[in-house]
């Protein structure tokens, strides 16, 4: 038997264990980071490990490290596992194709790019479309700056910045927006953090009169981000109104949809969208609402032509047969790349587009189910809307850091929190589709049971 079957039969025991520790325990135990090398095993050294010993320190490692697919896990803006997706990933590990070439990727290439197809149509980009994988959301939104700068300043490429170039984006859109000012040479003091409404919505009104403003300086307004689906309140900006000013100035519309911009795929949902097929870019995480592994993201564009100038670069030792179409290195920030579109082409090949309706879908039931309970229990105070999976809320006026710190400390849930204007509150996301109604309220249950067995602590530490 050769070494790789051997390993594969270990794996599959140990996703034995794995899956047996999430059903009876699903929070791990914590381990505080400061005592973590003492407890398990993680040094490296010259000599071999015994085989028992190298199985026995992966089962700790696999206990130890937090479950981000139980029911128990609500932290994240990703959560659950998908099977198909699951299976389609680790076929992706075993073939190890790089995805910027047809001559080592072969038919992935087809699959990645049916993929960016079937999405940019549902978005409503005509024939000139296309996109690519990118590492996440961070870099999905990063290429869609690069492109709107070199629309603006055609020579920066060659020769460096040579305009005064201006990027517009909400108080509560995705922090990666400052790093990106910054590495596209852009810099962020050229960054207009626009006003957000009570909902979270970037106001257009205001954008408008910045970008105004920013002319009458002397300025030139480049790229406006919009978000599909907020970090903390999961607001969906206004892109109908927003693609109104940006056409007007001739601005480059990026629909920053790494949360939620899967709504594409709901019937029920996708009006929350009403206005992307004006952008000029759109990105989305299927390891988001979709549930694939990490990570599997996508940056569409309405004209391809944009990929190719701001991203491709000529190297005759590597694109040595077939064409751009096929090559997909030209189009991509990465040379070496993994191919991340496996895992959602098998998803979506073994359930169709409705199975993934189905799953976007839950996650809204789920939240309503959650805004429900909250709204109609006298002692939470509900902070979010309708229209979100995240569900921000605070109980009992406990401090929420403090309650969310102390449930993750005691192994109870995991939770996360966030601010919004002068608010800070427990923000619950319905983000694992394979949740049920009854995981949902078993939520409040155990926070509540948490609560009222350590009301003297929260008092002292409160």
């Amino acid at each position: 038997m050769s070494e790789l079957s051997n390993d594969l039969i270990l794996f599959n025991e140990l996703v034995e264990v794995l899956l047996n520790e999430e059903e009876n325990h699903p929070v791990a135990k914590r381990i505080d980071s400061d005592v973590l090398y003492e407890t398990i095993d993680l040094s490296l050294h010259k000599d071999a490990l015994v085989d028992d010993v190298f199985k026995k320190v992966l089962k700790e490692v696999l206990i130890t490290t937090p479950k981000t697919a139980t029911n128990l896990f609500f932290n994240q803006l990703f959560g659950g596992r998908q099977s198909k997706a699951v299976l389609g990933d680790l076929l992706a590990v075993l073939l190890n194709n790089s995805m910027y070439t047809y001559k080592v990727a072969g038919p992935q290439v087809g699959i990645e790019q049916e993929i960016i197809r079937q999405s940019c149509n549902m978005i409503g980009y005509g024939s000139q479309s296309n996109g690519t994988f990118p590492t996440g959301g961070s870099m999905s939104n990063y290429m869609a700056l690069i492109m709107a700068r070199d629309v603006k300043d055609p020579d920066c490429r060659q020769n460096g910045m040579s305009k005064s170039l201006v990027v517009y984006t909400s108080k509560e859109s995705h922090y990666s927006n400052a790093k990106n000012a910054s590495f596209a040479g852009i810099g962020k003091a050229n960054i207009r953090y626009i006003e957000a409404d009570e909902k979270g919505r970037m106001i257009p009104a205001k954008l408008e009169a910045q970008i105004n403003l920013d002319i009458e300086n002397g300025k030139i307004p480049t790229f406006v981000n919009a978000t599909a689906g907020t970090t903390v309140l999961g607001a969906f900006d206004p892109i109908d109104a927003i693609a109104t000013i940006t056409e007007k100035h001739n601005i480059w519309l990026h629909v920053d949809g790494a949360y939620c911009g899967s709504v594409i795929f709901s019937e029920a949902k996708r009006h929350l969208l009403k206005g992307m097929e004006r952008s000029d870019s759109f990105s989305y995480n299927a390891h988001k609402m979709i549930g694939t592994p990490l990570t599997c993201s996508l940056i569409l564009v309405k004209d391809k032509k944009h990929l190719h100038d701001s991203f491709s670069n000529d190297a005759d030792y590597l694109y040595q047969t077939d064409g751009d179409d096929f090559n997909l290195g030209k189009t991509s920030f990465q040379c070496g790349r993994r191919n991340d579109a496996l895992k959602f082409w098998t998803l979506w090949k073994s359930i169709g587009t409705n199975g993934i309706e189905k799953i976007v879908d839950q996650q809204f039931y789920l939240a309503d189910i959650a805004r429900t309970y909250v709204a109609n229990h006298p002692d939470y105070t509900l902070y979010s809307s309708e229209d979100s999976i995240s569900i921000c809320f605070n109980y009992k006026d406990i401090d929420p850091k403090t309650l969310c710190t102390l449930l993750y400390e005691h192994q109870i849930t995991v939770v996360g929190f966030g601010d919004f204007n002068e608010d800070t509150f427990i923000r619950l996301v319905t983000i694992n589709a394979t949740n049920t109604e009854e995981d949902i309220l078993n939520f409040f249950k155990v926070l509540e049971s948490f609560v009222e067995k350590n009301q003297q602590v929260l008092e002292v530490v409160c």
